[in-house]
């Protein structure tokens, strides 16, 4: 039956029916994927407005976090310093001849003993000879004592430079006529356990 021969309800019918389909296609096509689009993007905001008020409850320490991190470097600078990340054994041979300069003794020899690895730290002892009149001796091994990074020193021997060998010193030398000891120990120093130990096993040159 043709639409215009059609009784004018049933035209008002198929006109309804087909706005109805239409509106469902539409509904279902155009409608509901912006609908869901939009339900997404409503989420992704809430999302982000609650991580960032969970960040804003930090901003009042954030300047306290920032002291605190300062502190922490400072305080890993001046553990290096105390125990080294690396061998620097040329500079501890410097610091230690610097010292014996200042007290008025003579460092003789440096025999590196071999390394001893610990849990958390490197150990490297030296053997070592030095000669001088008494009290720079002790004078020597107070400001030792006082260095900021960590040496110990142990296994000291003493003796008159009359009778040197009674220290077992490895040579005898022209002593000067104010110098009155020798002495051998072993001097200590340590480092952190990451380092290179290939090549820390090695005797340094003696000074002679």
């Amino acid at each position: 039956m043709n639409f215009n021969d059609m009784p004018g309800i049933k035209q008002w019918a198929v006109v309804l029916g087909g706005a109805l389909l239409l509106s469902m296609a539409l509904y279902f096509t155009v409608f509901k994927s912006q609908r869901d689009a939009n339900t997404a993007a409503q989420q992704s905001l809430d999302d982000k407005l609650k991580e960032n008020a969970e960040l804003e409850t930090y901003r009042p320490r954030l300047a306290e976090i920032e002291r605190q991190l300062a502190s922490l470097k400072q305080q890993l600078e001046i553990e290096r310093r105390i125990v080294p990340d690396e061998k620097e054994v040329d500079n501890f041979m410097r610091m230690l001849d610097s010292e014996a300069m200042k007290t008025g003794v003579e460092l003789r020899r440096y025999t590196a003993k071999g390394v001893n690895s610990k849990d958390f730290y490197t150990e490297l002892p030296f053997e070592m000879e030095l000669d001088g009149p008494y009290y720079s001796m002790l004078n020597f091994f107070d400001h030792v004592g006082k260095l900021e990074r960590i040496i110990n020193v142990s296994g000291l021997q003493v003796a008159s430079t009359k009778k040197a060998s009674d220290a077992k010193v490895k040579h005898q030398y022209q002593y000067a006529p104010g110098e009155s000891v020798v002495a051998t120990y072993t001097a200590t120093t340590f480092f952190s356990h990451d380092m290179d130990l290939g090549q820390s096993g090695k005797a340094a040159a003696g000074k002679k």
